[in-house]
C-alpha cells in the first residue's frame, strides 16, 4: 500500500510540475500584452502632443507659447496618471490572475466529466442507499460514536499541518482533545473535549499546509471514488493518507474495511442534503 501511495504521489508531482510551467507561461504572455497595450496608449499620446507643439510654433510665441506649455504639462500629468493607472489595473490582474484562471481551468475536462458522471451513479445506486440503511440500522448515538472515533484517529493529520503552519495554538488543542477523547472518552467515542471542556478541533490539512507555502492549486481533477480535487489536494491528500497511523500497524484488509466504514459514515452524516 505505501508502494502504491507513492507511485501515485510521483505522478502527482509531475502532473502538477508540468502544468505549473504552463500556468507560468500563460502569466507571462498576460504580463506581456499588458504592456503592448500600454505602450501604444503612450506613443500616441507624445506623437500628439509632438505633433501640436511643432504645429504651433510658427504661430505665436507669446501667450500661445506658454498656454502650449501649460498643455504639454497637463498632457504629460494626463500620461503618467494613465500610466499609473495601467500599471495598477496590470498589477491587480497578475494578484487575481491565479484566482480567476482556476476557476476555468480544466485542461481534462473530458476525463473529469465522465469520472464526475460515474461518481454519481455510483452515490446514486450504491453508496446513498447504503448509508440510509446504515442510518436505520444503527440509532444515533453508536453513528455519532463511530464517526467520533474515525476522526479522533486522523488526529496525526491535523496536528502535523498545524505544525507546519504555524499554528500552535492548534496543535495544543488537537494534542488536548485526542488524549482527553481516547481516554476519558473511551477510545473517542465521546468527544469529552468538545461537549464538556469545549476544546474545538483545529482542522489543517496538507493541501492547505501547501497554499501557505505559495504552492498553486493547479487543474481539476476527479477521480473515481473521491471528490473533486486540484492537483495540490491531490497530493495534499496522498500524503494525508500516508500519515494515517493504523495503515502501518494492521493488514491491507482492515484498512480497506475501515476507509469503507468511514466512507458510508460520512455519507450518511449528509444523506438528507443531497
Amino acid at each position: 500500500m505505501k508502494k502504491s501511495i507513492w507511485v501515485a504521489l510521483t505522478f502527482a508531482l509531475v502532473c502538477f510540475l508540468r502544468t505549473e510551467s504552463v500556468r507560468g507561461q500563460a502569466l507571462e504572455d498576460m504580463e506581456q500584452a499588458e504592456i503592448a497595450q500600454a505602450l501604444p496608449q503612450s506613443e500616441s499620446r507624445e506623437n500628439a502632443s509632438v505633433a501640436s507643439e511643432r504645429d504651433g510654433v510658427p504661430i505665436a510665441i507669446g501667450v500661445e507659447s506658454g498656454n502650449d506649455g501649460l498643455n504639454q504639462a497637463s498632457e504629460v500629468i494626463e500620461l503618467t496618471q494613465n500610466l499609473g493607472e495601467e500599471g495598477a489595473r496590470a498589477e491587480s490582474k497578475e494578484e487575481s490572475v491565479f484566482d480567476d484562471t482556476v476557476d476555468e481551468w480544466d485542461p481534462w475536462e473530458p476525463f473529469n466529466e465522465k469520472t464526475f458522471w460515474f461518481n454519481r451513479q455510483a452515490d446514486r445506486f450504491v453508496l446513498k442507499p447504503v448509508a440510509k440503511g446504515y442510518n436505520a440500522a444503527l440509532p444515533d448515538l453508536i453513528r455519532g460514536g463511530i464517526a467520533n472515533m474515525f476522526d479522533n484517529l486522523d488526529v496525526t493529520r491535523r496536528l502535523v499541518n498545524n505544525i507546519l503552519q504555524l499554528r500552535f495554538d492548534g496543535a495544543g488543542r488537537e494534542l488536548a482533545r485526542f488524549a482527553i477523547n481516547s481516554t476519558v472518552g473511551i477510545a473517542g467515542f465521546f468527544d469529552v473535549a468538545r461537549t464538556a471542556l469545549d476544546i474545538a478541533q483545529s482542522d489543517r490539512d496538507t493541501g492547505q499546509t501547501l497554499g501557505i507555502y505559495g504552492i498553486g492549486n493547479g487543474p481539476y481533477l476527479v477521480l473515481p471514488f473521491l471528490h473533486p480535487f486540484t492537483i495540490r489536494d491531490f497530493v495534499g491528500f496522498l500524503f494525508d493518507e500516508g500519515m494515517y497511523p493504523l495503515s502501518y500497524f494492521i493488514p491491507t484488509g482492515a484498512v480497506i474495511g475501515m476507509t469503507a466504514t468511514e466512507t458510508i459514515s460520512d455519507r450518511a452524516a449528509t444523506v438528507d442534503r443531497f
